[in-house]
């Protein structure tokens, strides 16, 4: 089993190559962003407090999101070949969590993949990503809220990560093709 948690900032590329994986390796994946956007569309009292959140750009609280995130996981059953956390820890506390909710099902991390963008592309590549898709928070303001979140609240699982001997770091500007070549590397050798 191969849990691995794809790390980024917004518009690093995280959907995309998780996309990749989940082709090449049938790894489930739980997109926090996709699950919160669903629960926002469908009007549900999870998706009104987290579009509160969303809407000023902070993260929603941890143990709302270790509630939604071991819902989901537990429908993979027990016997998956690994999930992709995307999206998910956003914070060291929530790293935590993640591994205690996974210890309690006898199932780990196997690795942090790190996709490193510079952040000039990222607006880049979010404002084209708002025009594009129609989603909200690809605005500038919301974008450059969600950088600085980025930055002082999420850097820091990159040490954390690091500690625990799971931390991967994958340049995340280039073709498609040689981000996933690398990707794959990591991968074929957990």
């Amino acid at each position: 089993m191969k849990n691995i948690v794809i790390f980024g900032a917004p518009g690093s590329g995280k959907g995309t190559q998780s996309d990749l994986l989940i082709e090449k390796y049938g790894l489930g994946h739980i997109s926090t962003g996709d699950v919160l956007r669903n629960e926002i569309k469908n009007g549900t009292e999870l998706g009104k407090t987290a579009q509160s959140y969303i809407e000023k750009g902070a993260l929603i609280p941890d143990e709302l999101m270790i509630s939604i995130l071991a819902n989901v996981y537990d429908l993979f059953g027990k016997d998956h070949a690994g999930v992709i956390f995307d999206g998910f820890p956003r914070t060291i506390p929530q790293a935590e969590a993640l591994k205690k909710m996974l210890d309690e099902r006898g199932h780990k991390v196997a690795a942090m993949i790190e996709l490193d963008v510079p952040e000039e592309e990222l607006m880049t590549r979010l404002i084209k990503r708002g025009k594009e898709s129609g989603r909200a928070d690809d605005n500038e303001e919301t974008i450059k809220k969600r950088l600085v979140v980025y930055h002082s609240q999420t850097m820091p699982l990159v040490e954390w990560y690091k500690k625990e001997g799971l931390h991967h770091h994958i340049d995340g500007l280039g073709t498609l093709d040689r981000i996933f070549g690398d990707i794959q590397k990591v991968i074929d050798n957990l």
